[in-house]
């Protein structure tokens, strides 16, 4: 986890949802019910303003939508290429690996979700299921990011912008299905996430919100989600398997 999700709310109902101001600038391209890794999707941040010297103002923060890149590539990487393999981080180990570390400290958002997928079952034959809020209500994923800038890329040129999805132990019906989630914040606790002067943002994602969790739906779905090239509200559908038909034990010739 977390390998696909589905984020389906406009620029305008998440500014007003998060309270925040929409800097997405157009690039958002509708609904997406398949999103997978290396897309570019919403993401919630807060960040000091900078005057016309570039300087931040240390009392003032500002919290804006911004598209971001799925899979975070350091920016110290030589390669963009590591991203896709770097699209969750391990909530236990974030605050130490190389890859993460910074982010977590000063570089935290959210990711508006509807909900995410999950498969159930060995080799070929997995059951998607999709995770999302009984009320229908979004939700807020807690997430790193970073930018990164190619040696080649010319001075005025705009980063690539890139997070990852934090992940904790599953627990409950969840755990059935798979050992990892990602970790959902509760409105209180986004204003302390996002903060990048926060000393220690840890304790916010030490233990899972219950709940959160309590009002979780796992409902299986089609497995038309497997391929990206699918994508349509058909496969948030609660999947029914179809009964074998049944056989008359006698038939007349």
């Amino acid at each position: 986890m977390c390998g696909r999700f589905a984020t389906t709310r406009d620029p305008d109902s998440l500014a007003a949802e998060f309270d925040a101001v929409d800097g997405t600038e157009g690039l958002v391209g509708g609904a997406d019910y398949n999103v997978a890794p290396t897309k570019h999707v919403p993401a919630v941040v807060a960040r000091h303003p900078r005057d016309a010297e570039g300087e931040p103002d240390p009392d003032s923060l500002v919290r804006s939508i911004r598209m971001m890149r799925w899979g975070l590539v350091p920016m110290w990487s030589k390669d963009p290429s590591v991203g896709s393999r770097m699209i969750n981080a391990r909530v236990e180990s974030a605050a130490e690996k190389p890859a993460f570390r910074t982010a977590f400290a000063r570089r935290r958002c959210l990711i508006p979700a509807d909900g995410w997928y999950e498969w159930q079952g060995d080799g070929d034959r997995k059951q998607p299921f999709y995770v999302t809020p009984e009320d229908g209500s979004g939700l807020a994923l807690a997430g790193i990011w970073e930018t990164w800038r190619s040696p080649k890329s010319a001075a005025d040129e705009f980063p690539m912008v890139t997070f990852a999805v934090l992940t904790t132990d599953s627990f409950g019906q969840l755990a059935d299905v798979h050992h990892r989630m990602p970790i959902m914040l509760p409105r209180h606790a986004w204003a302390d996430w996002l903060n990048p002067d926060s000393p220690d943002p840890t304790a916010l994602v030490a233990e899972p919100d219950p709940k959160l969790h309590a009002g979780l739906e796992l409902r299986p779905v089609t497995t038309k989600v497997n391929s990206v090239r699918n994508n349509g509200p058909e496969l948030l559908t609660r999947f029914v398997p179809e009964e074998p038909a049944e056989q008359a034990l006698f038939e007349l010739p």
